[in-house]
Formats: C-alpha cells, structure tokens, sequence
C-alpha cells in the first residue's frame, strides 16, 4: 500500500521561511566570497573582453558585411509596370478606355541582368569587408588584452611598493621610539632622535605618493573590469618570457591583426577595380508586357530589351577603372609603409624588452644583495656603538631606493613584455602564476 504524508499547512509555511531565510542569508555571502577572490592576469583579461563594446560592434559589423554579401549575389528585383498607352483627351471619345483601337491597359514587368560575374564580385567585395571587420575585432581584442594587462600590472606594481615602504615604515618606527627611549636614558645622542623622525617623515610623503600610484592603477583597471578591480591581485605575470617566436621574420609581423587589416584593405580596392572592369560589359534588362484594349478590338503582347550603350568609354568606364587601380596602389603603398614602420617598433620594442630583462636581473643577483649587506653592516655598526644611527638609516634608506628601483625597472619590463605578447590576441591567456603568495622578484629576498 502507499501512504500519502499531508504536511500541515503551518509546517510548510515555516519550511518555506526557512528556506527563503537561508537562501537570502546565502546570496550575500556567496557574493562577499567572489568578491575576495584574488584577481589574476589572465581572469582580468577575460573579464575585459566579455564587455568590451568593441568586440560588439566588430561582431555586429562582420554580420552585417555576410548579410550584404549574400544580398549583392541575386539579382535586382523585378519591376512591374502598370500603364494606359494612347488614352483619348479630346473629341467624342474623350477618356474612354475602349472605343479607340489604339487605347491599351497595359501590364508587365522589367527585370535587369546582372552579369554573374559581376554578382560575383559584389560579393566577394562585402566578403572582404567581413575579413576586414574579423581583422579589426583580432585587433581590437588584442588591445584590450594589452591594456586590461598594463592596467593590472600597474596596479600590482603599485601594491607591491607600497608593501615594501609600509615593511620599511614599521621598522623606522621600531627604531625612533628606540633612540627616543635611548636619548631619554642618557644613552643616546639627540641626532639620532631628529634622524629617525626625519627618515620617518621621509618614508610617510613616499608611502603616500605610492597610494596616489595605487589608486590611480585601480581606477584604471575599474575602466576595463569594473567592480571586479576591487578584488586582491593573485599570482604574477611571465613577463620573462613571451609567446613571439624570436627573432621575428617580416612573413610572422604580415599575420599580425594591425597588418591583416590593411591586407584586407588591400584584397578589398582589388575586387573593387575587377569591379570596375567588369562594368565595361553592359547589363542587360528585358521587358514584357500585356496590353489590354477595347472588346472589339484584339490583345496584344510586347516583348522588349534594353542595352545600355557605352558610347564613352574612353571618359566614363576606363576613368572608373584607373581611379580603382589608383585606389589599389595607394593600399599596397600604405600597406608597405605601415609594414616597415611596424617592424621597426616592433624590434625596437624586442630590443628594450630584452635590455630590461638583463637590468632586472643584474638588480636581483647584485645590486639588492650588495644594498642589503651595507645596510645590515651599517645596522650592525650602530648596535655595536661604532656609527650613528643616520649611518645606518642612509644605507637602509639606500636599500630601499635599490629595491624600488628595481621595482620600477621589472614594471618598465612588464610593460614592454605586454606590448610585445599581445600583439595579437592570445585566445587562452595563461601567462601568470595562480599561486596567491608569488611576489615579484625583487620582494623575494626581502625580510
């Protein structure tokens, strides 16, 4: 036998507050939980181009342009033509349709020719269109790769200066109140009280002007990713390495989205000038037509073609096509001109970016550790009652000069290695850590 359980309507009245509660509690917290997410290169990128208005409008283009290419390839529509041929103004049988043997409804229709080359053409012209319009979305999506990425960088940069300065901060804090406590005992001197004030003072205007950096990289990325540039920033960008096949060749730089748009450019003045020959063979249009007259008098059909006569060619057709032949070779020029200019940024962008790298890592093995080593031996110097404490702020004030400048030199670096990665859009981006504890290089060392 099977039972039926009748709930009492209380009862299912509080179950379903109690879910309602629980689903509502829920909502923000799973809301607070994706907003603390840490916030990588590659998801930032992702989330600039999911609303990007210019891949929309790209998208919305090539539609367009494959609409326009199936249209170009019928033929024109036909032409109904509806008349009255001879009608009588004067005399007895003034306006009569049907006395007069020479009055005639007429009816028919006219439809034009097209060469089905020239269809042709016109298609192939809106279907370099649609090419031109996927090149300039790869582009558009490359820049929006690139700069969603400078924005982040940036912003990492940025938060890492400031952590280092706040770790610097603390610890001239430790060491003021330790000469303020020494110079009240008697058993400092009140230098070092007025040094200590002044590096923390000094350290305070740096700090500040970092969060100034900071803000501004945050208001930057918020114009690609919006609320999510709120979120912690996780793992690093590989900007050591690049997805360029170096050294680059000239046929790698034509597959390039900048160049593809103007060899699409290119493809499209050609067709145009096929075009143009093409028209110098006329289309032609022919016409039927159903004449109706009086009852006593007989129908009639008509039968028609119509040729245009190109008695000017010399004037009209050839000027058309040399003007397309001029428009031809003002692409291919244009093209040939931006294909120079662009491998010479383009190398010179490899070049710096190259040079950048070497700096870093001369930064990384030597010049941090030597800056780190004078400022724990001045430090040592201090404890011990041999130097004074400016001596020993200098060399740690010195240190952490080292260590932004290196700082500033890894993202000088970042920034070339995004110029240079996405010149083309990278359609999987996986160029960073998802380690959330990675810092950049020049932290790494640092206490």
């Amino acid at each position: 036998m099977f039972f039926l359980s009748v709930v009492h309507p209380v009862r299912l009245i509080r179950r379903v507050a109690t879910a309602a509660l629980l689903l509502h509690t829920a909502v923000p917290l799973w809301a607070a939980e994706s907003a603390s997410l840490p916030l990588s290169l590659p998801e930032a990128q992702r989330l600039a181009a999911d609303r990007s208005p210019q891949l929309v409008a790209q998208d919305a283009v090539t539609r367009a342009a494959r609409e326009m290419a199936v249209s170009a390839g019928q033929l024109p529509d036909p032409v109904l033509k509806l008349g009255i041929d001879n009608l009588p103004v004067t005399g007895s049988d003034s306006l009569s349709l049907t006395r007069d043997f020479m009055t005639q409804r007429r009816i028919g229709f006219a439809q034009e020719l097209p060469r089905e080359k020239k269809r042709k053409l016109k298609t192939e012209r809106y279907e370099r269109d649609a090419q031109r319009a996927q090149a300039q979305r790869q582009l558009a999506l490359a820049g929006i790769q690139r700069d969603s990425a400078l924005a982040w960088l940036e912003r990492y940069y940025a938060q890492a200066m400031r952590t280092l300065l706040q770790q610097q901060l603390e610890e001239t804090r430790l060491q003021a109140h330790d000469a303020d406590i020494a110079f009240g005992a008697g058993r400092g001197a009140q230098a070092n009280v007025f040094a200590a004030r002044a590096a923390l003072i000094e350290l305070e205007d740096r700090l500040s002007q970092i969060e100034r950096q900071a803000r501004s990289a945050g208001l930057q990325l918020v114009r690609w990713i919006g609320a999510d540039a709120d979120r912690p920033l996780a793992g690093q960008a590989a900007w050591q390495s690049s997805t360029l096949d170096l050294p680059l060749s000239t046929g790698q730089l034509r597959q390039y989205p900048q160049l593809a748009v103007l060899a699409a450019q290119v493809d499209a003045a050609e067709t145009e000038a096929r075009l143009a020959q093409a028209n110098t063979s006329a289309d032609w249009t022919v016409e039927a037509a159903y004449q109706q007259r009086g009852p006593a008098f007989s129908n009639m059909v008509s039968i028609g073609v119509s040729i245009p006569l190109q008695w000017d060619q010399k004037n009209r057709q050839n000027r058309e096509i040399a003007a397309k032949l001029a428009l031809v070779e003002e692409a291919r020029a244009n093209y040939e001109d931006t294909l120079r200019t662009y491998e010479a940024e383009v190398r010179s962008l490899v070049n710096d970016w190259q040079t950048g790298k070497e700096r870093a890592a001369r930064y990384t093995t030597q010049l941090i550790p030597v800056a780190g080593q004078r400022s724990e031996a001045a430090l040592t110097a201090y404890r011990i009652g041999k130097s004074d404490l400016a001596s020993a702020l200098a060399a740690r004030r010195d240190e952490i000069n080292t260590r932004i400048q290196a700082l500033t030199l890894e993202l000088e670096t970042a920034r070339l290695w995004a110029q240079l990665n996405y010149l083309t859009p990278d359609k999987a981006p996986a160029n960073a850590t998802e380690t959330a504890t990675t810092r950049p290089i020049f932290l790494k060392n640092h206490p």
